[in-house]
């Protein structure tokens, strides 16, 4: 597979749904490098700024890998994850983990708006960005959007001009990308 190369239009900031990302490793078959996945952003000049959003949780992996991203470089956004309660049986509770970040990367598109930022990149597949998407469009700015096979939301890909869509796997090739980017497992 060859690699492909993002064409930026001006100035960029990307927004990566951490958790969403980290769902695609299931399917991709393969673990996703923070580390590697910065660098491969900064590659590109017109990369103003990298930013992650991913829940706090009081568990030790989640708090590393949350200060992990900041000293890497990215602008991390967190809040604490939420437990929904989502059933009951033989009297155990079993909770859902929950910490969506829309709103989040809503506002924080419109102030790189008012910075007069020309490209937008996300991290994730999510529909009920659509209507973000459409008025990026309106304003004549360029969306990008990098998902992975099996998680990009109908109302994404019904979006037929103004979003250039592509798969993670398509930006990188597992055995020339370097930085290597997707780790195959074993």
């Amino acid at each position: 597979m060859t690699q492909k190369t993002l064409i930026l239009k001006g100035e960029a900031v990307v927004y990566i749904d951490w958790a969403n990302v980290h769902g695609w490793e299931g399917s991709l078959k393969c673990k996703i490098d923070i580390a590697h996945l910065f660098a491969y952003l900064k590659t590109y000049p017109q990369t103003q700024d990298i930013r992650l959003y991913f829940g706090k949780d009081i568990h030790p992996k989640s708090v590393a890998f949350l200060q992990r991203a900041q000293e890497i470089g990215y602008t991390v956004t967190s809040k604490d994850v939420k437990y929904i309660l989502e059933a009951e049986i033989s009297g155990r509770k079993v909770y859902r983990r929950k910490c969506d970040f829309d709103m989040e990367i809503c506002i924080d598109v419109h102030e790189a708006l008012a910075e007069n930022i020309r490209a937008f990149v996300f991290f994730t597949g999510d529909g009920d960005f659509a209507p973000l998407y459409k008025k990026l469009i309106h304003l004549h700015k360029q969306v990008i959007v990098i998902y992975s096979p099996g998680h990009l939301g109908r109302e994404i890909w019904d979006i037929k001009k103004g979003v250039f869509k592509i798969q993670l796997k398509n930006l990188f090739d597992r055995e020339k990308s370097s930085p290597r980017l997707l780790e195959g497992r074993d």
